[in-house]
C-alpha cells in the first residue's frame, strides 16, 4: 500500500510540474476563461456538491466531530454562493504575472528590472473547509500556479465533488485538468509524500489545527507558508470610545468561534475597566461565553469569572471561551500581546492617534488594526478575492496570502548587443 501511495503521489507531482509549465505561459484571458468555466460547472453541479457535503456532515456527526470542525465543514446554499462570489472576485483581480517593475538603465546601456512570475507548484494540506478547495484552486490558477490539494478525510466527498466540477471547467477552457489535482485518498501517507516531493512541489501551505501545522513544518523538505494558531487580541485603551469598543469586542469574539481571526484574549485598560467590563460581560453572558480572568477582572466581575491560568493567555479556544486581563496601559498591553500572542491579528480600540500609531508600529503581528474587529483579517475582506491561507512568516508572504503571495520575482536584463568589458 505504501508503494502504491508513493507511486500515486509521484504521478501527481509529475503532472503538476508539467501543468505548471503550461500555466506559466497562459494568458490572462485563458486563465479567466477557465475560472468562468469552473463557475458555470459549479453552478450546474450545486445540488450534487451539497449532497456530497451532507454525506460528510452526517459522518462528522456520527464520528462526534467537535462543533468548530463541523462549522468549518458545512456547505449550505449561502456559503456556496459566497464561494461563487469569491471566484468572481478572483476573476476581476489584476493578473500579477508578467508585471515588470524597477526598469533602469545601467551605464553599459543594458536595462535591468524585475518580472513577477508564478512560484510553480503549490501543495496544500487543510482540514474541514471544502470552500478552501475552490479558494485555493482559483488563486493558484489566476497566479499561474498548478496546485495539489489534500483535504481532510472528513471532507473527502465534498472535495471530490468540487474537484469534478473544477476539472470539468478546466477541460472546457482548454487547460490541463492536472492544473488542479485533489488527492483522492484519505491515507495519511499521502501527506508524508506530498511534503517531501521537492522535485515537483515548490511550496507547502498547511491550513488547520496547530498540531497539523507543527507536523508539516517539522517534517517538510519544502518551504512552508503557515501560521500555527490564531491567538488574537483586542486592547480597549483608556481613551476608547465605548460605543465602538462594545460592538467590536463582541463581534471579534462571537461572530464565529471556530476561526483563526476570532479574538481569544481581551485586554482592558485599568482606567476604564470598572465601566467597561460589566457592560461587555453582560453581552458575553447573552452569548453564553465563558470568561477566564486575572485577579482584577474577577474583582470587578465577581466569582462567576473563572481564574485565568498562565496557559489561558496562550490558548486558541476556537469556542465560546475568552481570557480577560486588566492592564496598566499601552506598554503592558503590547508586551502581553508580543509575549503570548501568535503574531496573527491584534487590534486596539482608542481615540488617541499617537497611541494607535505606537500600537501599529510595536505589535509584531501579520495584521494590526485600529478600531476594527479582528474578524476582518481575511483575504476576501482585504480585497484579495480569496486567500490561500494566512501567514505569520516574516519572509516572502505575511498575513492573508492572495495572488501576489503566490508569486515571486526574477531579474530581467534587456540588451542590444552589449558585452561585458
Amino acid at each position: 500500500m505504501q508503494d502504491s501511495i508513493e507511486q500515486y503521489m509521484q504521478t501527481v507531482g509529475k503532472q503538476a510540474r508539467q501543468a505548471s509549465r503550461f500555466l506559466a505561459g497562459a494568458s490572462t484571458l485563458q486563465k479567466n476563461n477557465a475560472l468562468s468555466a469552473i463557475y458555470t460547472a459549479l453552478q450546474n453541479n450545486q445540488p450534487q456538491i451539497l449532497a456530497a457535503n451532507k454525506v460528510d456532515m452526517d459522518k462528522g456527526h456520527a464520528n462526534n466531530l467537535d462543533s468548530a470542525l463541523l462549522d468549518r465543514l458545512e456547505l449550505n446554499p449561502k456559503r456556496f454562493q459566497d464561494m461563487l462570489q469569491g471566484l468572481k472576485d478572483v476573476m476581476s483581480l489584476t493578473d500579477p504575472i508578467g508585471e515588470i517593475t524597477d526598469l533602469a538603465y545601467r551605464p553599459t546601456g543594458i536595462q535591468i528590472g524585475k518580472m513577477r512570475v508564478p512560484l510553480g507548484v503549490v501543495g496544500m494540506i487543510y482540514e474541514s473547509r471544502p470552500n478552501v478547495t475552490l479558494e485555493a484552486a482559483s488563486l493558484a490558477l489566476k497566479s499561474g500556479n498548478a496546485i495539489i490539494l489534500r483535504g481532510g478525510s472528513e471532507a473527502l466527498n465534498s472535495n471530490q465533488a468540487l474537484a469534478e466540477a473544477i476539472q470539468h471547467g478546466l477541460k472546457a477552457a482548454g487547460l490541463p485538468e492536472t492544473c488542479v489535482q485533489v488527492i483522492n485518498t484519505p491515507d495519511r501517507a499521502a501527506v508524508g509524500q506530498l511534503i517531501t516531493l521537492s522535485e515537483y512541489v515548490d511550496v507547502i501551505v498547511p491550513r488547520g489545527g496547530k498540531g497539523l501545522v507543527e507536523l508539516i513544518t517539522n517534517e517538510a523538505t519544502i518551504p512552508v507558508i503557515k501560521h500555527l494558531d490564531g491567538n488574537c487580541h483586542v486592547y480597549v485603551e483608556a481613551q476608547a470610545d465605548l460605543h465602538k469598543a462594545l460592538p467590536i469586542a463582541l463581534n471579534a469574539k462571537t461572530h464565529r468561534y471556530g476561526v483563526c481571526n476570532a479574538m481569544e484574549t481581551l485586554l482592558v485598560d485599568e482606567k476604564i475597566a470598572e465601566e467597561f467590563l460589566p457592560r461587555i460581560a453582560e453581552l458575553y453572558a447573552e452569548k453564553q461565553v465563558e470568561l477566564r480572568g486575572d485577579a482584577e477582572t474577577r474583582r470587578i466581575l465577581g466569582a462567576s469569572v473563572k481564574t485565568a491560568t498562565e496557559e489561558d493567555w496562550y490558548e486558541e479556544y476556537l469556542g465560546p471561551i475568552l481570557a480577560v486581563k486588566v492592564v496598566s496601559g499601552l506598554d503592558e498591553a503590547i508586551d502581553h500581546i508580543n509575549k503570548y500572542g501568535s503574531h496573527h491579528t491584534d487590534s486596539i480600540i482608542t481615540e488617541n492617534f499617537s497611541l494607535a500609531r505606537q500600537f501599529l508600529t510595536r505589535v509584531d503581528s501579520s495584521s494590526v488594526m485600529v478600531n476594527a474587529s479582528t474578524r476582518f483579517a481575511d483575504g476576501f475582506e482585504y480585497g484579495l478575492g480569496a486567500e490561500i491561507g494566512i501567514s505569520t512568516n516574516k519572509i516572502h508572504a505575511r498575513g492573508p496570502v492572495g495572488l501576489e503571495g503566490l508569486t515571486s520575482q526574477k531579474w530581467i536584463v534587456l540588451g542590444d548587443g552589449q558585452i561585458r568589458q
